[in-house]
């Protein structure tokens, strides 16, 4: 074996002790290889894209590799360099042209010794000083007549084919790039893969358990980036669903509003859970908006669209036209009645059934009639007040005497609340926002 045979022989050894397979891969079946570097990027980096006359920023902490394929001839490295050809998406021709002549500035500096991992260190640490790209890379664009791709260079001078085919003098050749869209896309593909792959290898502390656990089984908030244990964050987010608290799916760090997305709520609670959440969330939002209200029908109860400056409402689903304010039959111009009127108004002379007791000891007392009566005192009582009424119409109107003594309207949004220890500090469920118990009065 010469000498240039053991140098190359070497030299690939410790490339490949050196880095892993995803970093360098030898070509068996000759003296080559492929070196896939991704280059340092400081703090705070940014890669710039000009859309419609106006820049935007986007925040990378790893840009695509540059990917570098040789092959060593055989009188490598006494006499001739390695024959290469380097390729890059987001570097322009003017850009990709310059770092192939500069490699072989590097070969020519000192001949006769081994020079892929000088090159390598110079693509890994030095290329974006080299090229004076310092805090932010802006993308190169086709449209602009800039093309990214490959590079080749050898030991005598190149060639680089432009936008047009024709190769012409320079130290290499460069291939058209992809689309602006695409090429922004594969950036942010490939920083978001190698995020997660660092943060899956890292130990954190979790701070809920303070146990320490691998990323792997951990969970990060996107904008604060608190990082807690799958377990435990789990837990967390079932116990809030499950009490209804949709809206408070938060970090647990003490004054932290970063919020969990919906797609990081399905990975961590399932898909039962998760569509009570769906469920509730849409409801707490629907409940939040002030042109919105409900079909006062108990069968019903299907979300009508309020118009502005009318007291009338058709619910969508059943057509029944309803007065937004006392949540009544429609009765204009007549004013709403109050509750004391409407317990003394005479049933309707055509109705088709009996109405129920207006007194709370009326309606529990048929309730209980219904409940604990004969099949055929069921019947009497279905005919005589209809079968729906009894059993919803009747339950329901338990349910709204039983709020009316155990809870009391938050005076922000009207929402019940129950109070079951603790001090008089109350904090509403829907609206989030302070009361006292003993007098409802906005703090």
């Amino acid at each position: 074996m010469s000498e240039d045979q053991e140098a190359q022989e070497d030299e690939l050894l410790a490339l490949a002790s050196i880095y892993n397979l995803e970093e360098f891969q030898r070509d068996g079946s000759a003296r080559g290889g492929e070196v896939r570097i991704c280059p340092d990027l400081p703090r705070d980096f940014k890669v710039n894209v000009k859309a419609g006359g106006k820049d935007t920023d986007y925040g990378v902490s790893f840009l695509p590799p540059l990917v570098l394929n040789f092959e060593l001839p055989p009188d490598y490295p006494s006499t001739s360099s390695p024959l290469f050809t380097l390729s890059c998406k987001w570097l322009s021709e003017d850009q990709l042209a310059a770092v192939c002549r500069h490699l072989d500035k590097l070969w020519q500096e000192s001949p006769g010794s081994v020079v892929l991992f000088s090159w390598i260190q110079f693509l890994r640490e030095d290329v974006l000083s080299f090229l004076q790209i310092s805090s932010s890379l802006e993308l190169p664009s086709p449209r602009d007549g800039s093309s990214v791709g490959a590079c080749e260079a050898g030991a005598g001078p190149g060639a680089w084919a432009g936008p047009d085919g024709q190769e012409k003098p320079g130290s290499g050749t460069t291939l058209r790039a992809d689309s602006d869209a695409q090429l922004l896309l594969q950036v942010l593909d490939f920083d978001g893969v190698r995020r997660r792959k660092a943060f899956d290898s890292q130990p954190f502390d979790c701070g809920i358990c303070f146990s320490q656990k691998l990323g792997s089984d951990c969970f990060r908030f996107r904008v604060c980036e608190h990082v807690y244990c799958v377990v435990c964050t789990c837990e967390y987010f079932k116990l809030l669903i499950r009490e209804g608290a949709v809206q408070g799916l938060k970090c647990p760090q003490s004054q932290c509003s970063s919020e969990a997305t919906p797609t990081q709520v399905k990975q961590l609670v399932g898909e039962e859970l998760f569509s009570r959440y769906d469920r509730l969330l849409l409801q707490s939002s629907l409940d939040n908006m002030a042109d919105i209200t409900y079909c006062p029908r108990y069968m019903c109860a299907t979300a009508v669209l309020v118009e502005p400056d009318n007291s009338s409402a058709i619910c969508s689903s059943c057509r029944y036209t309803f007065c937004t304010l006392c949540r009544q039959g429609y009765h204009c111009p007549s004013p709403c009645m109050g509750t004391e009127e409407r317990e003394t108004a005479t049933d309707e002379p055509n109705a088709p059934y009996a109405s129920v007791p207006k007194k709370e000891g009326g309606i529990r007392g048929l309730w209980d009639d219904y409940e604990t009566g004969s099949q055929e005192r069921r019947k009497v009582l279905e005919k005589r007040y209809g079968r729906h009424v009894l059993q919803n119409g009747v339950e329901n109107n338990l349910s709204q005497s039983w709020l009316a003594g155990n809870t009391q309207k938050c005076p922000h949004c009207s929402a019940n609340i129950q109070k079951d220890g603790g001090c008089n500090h109350m904090q509403c469920t829907k609206c989030h926002r302070n009361f006292v118990w003993v007098l409802p009065t906005p703090e």
